[in-house]
This record gives structure tokens, C-alpha cells and sequence, in this order.
């Protein structure tokens, strides 16, 4: 299948993964979108960098906000739009070339090959073979879902304190005015 080349991507709802691949000697990166393909002249990490940019946030600004919230050092998963639901997980060192980007969302299941390979079907039926263990696809998919269940509580806490603080009652005020009286009857 030729991919379609293109200079610009953001990572978004129907993006499944982003993997390297060797084109002459760089490294782009193959897209794989719920109904589409892309190849594109950005390393994986390049696009995940951008998009989180795009969606408000640095992608450092994510790593140290995943580190404090969860407490994970390596192989950190990233919110790169939590509103969206756009959470992706790194199969390796996101340093190393050959670092595989996944979005969590898209994941319906996966299965082992052999020790180095994993089958992940995703939720629109279509599976993909991964060059990575089944216990790293495991692990990684547990640390994001624990991200997002973390991140998703903060959210939905901020979001009852708010309606809390719209709905609480005003503060009872006399039900007389003062300035209403005839200043006439008041010297009186």
C-alpha cells in the first residue's frame, strides 16, 4: 500500500498509532488513522512533540505533569488532549528510534506471537503486529489507563467543586431596604 505524503499532522481522535520507518536514510513516520494512512517526514516523537503544542501544552509540560500525577519515570504515557481522550503510550524510550507511539482509546485487545511480538487488534477490527512483548504492551496500557482514571478524577472533582460553588445559596439579605423609607418619617 503507498502511503499518502504529507508535511503537516497533528495527532487527533482517529489517530491509532505512529510508528518509525525507514525512508532512505531518515527516519519518517507511518500513520495509521481509523480509515486512513499517512507517511510523513517527522520522526514519531517530532509529532507527538507538535500535537501536544497543538492541543495548548509543551511536551515536556506533560512528561512532569504524568511524573507528579502518577509517578512514573520511563516510558511515560502522555495526555496529549485529555479532553478529547487522546492519551498515547510509547512501546520504548521515546528517545529511541524505533519508539512506536499508541493511542489508548483505539486499543480493543491484543495478543502474543512469540516473546518479541504482539498482535493488537484495535476497535475498528483491523490488527497490527508490533515488534514488543506482550507484558510491555500490558504494563503500558495499565499505566495509561491509570493516568486517565487519575486525570479524569481531578477533572470531574474541579468540575463538581465548581457546580458546588455556583449552586450554593446567596446570602440572605433583609428583605426591607432602607433607602425605601420616606426620609420624612425617619426624623420623626
Amino acid at each position: 500500500m503507498k502511503l499518502r505524503q504529507i508535511e503537516e499532522y497533528e495527532v487527533n481522535p482517529y489517530t491509532m498509532f505512529i510508528k518509525p520507518i525507514a525512508y532512505g536514510s531518515k527516519i519518517y513516520s507511518e500513520i495509521v488513522e481509523v480509515e486512513d494512512e499517512f507517511l510523513s517526514p517527522f520522526k514519531p516523537l517530532d509529532i507527538i512533540r507538535t500535537s501536544c503544542e497543538y492541543y495548548g501544552c509543551d511536551y515536556e509540560g506533560r512528561r512532569n505533569g504524568t511524573k507528579q500525577l502518577v509517578g512514573y519515570a520511563h516510558k511515560i504515557p502522555i495526555a496529549i488532549d485529555p479532553t478529547n481522550r487522546i492519551f498515547f503510550f510509547p512501546t520504548t524510550s521515546p528517545n529511541r528510534q524505533e519508539c512506536i507511539w499508541i493511542s489508548h482509546e483505539h486499543v480493543k485487545d491484543y495478543d502474543r506471537i512469540n516473546p518479541q511480538e504482539t498482535l493488537v487488534l484495535f476497535n475498528n477490527n483491523q490488527s497490527f503486529k508490533f515488534p514488543i512483548s506482550y507484558s510491555t504492551i500490558s504494563s503500558q496500557l495499565e499505566r495509561t489507563a491509570y493516568l486517565r482514571t487519575k486525570l479524569m478524577q481531578r477533572i470531574e472533582f474541579n468540575e463538581r467543586k465548581s457546580f458546588y460553588l455556583l449552586q450554593r445559596p446567596k446570602n440572605i439579605e433583609a428583605s426591607e431596604n432602607f433607602n425605601t423609607y420616606d426620609k420624612e418619617k425617619l426624623k420623626k
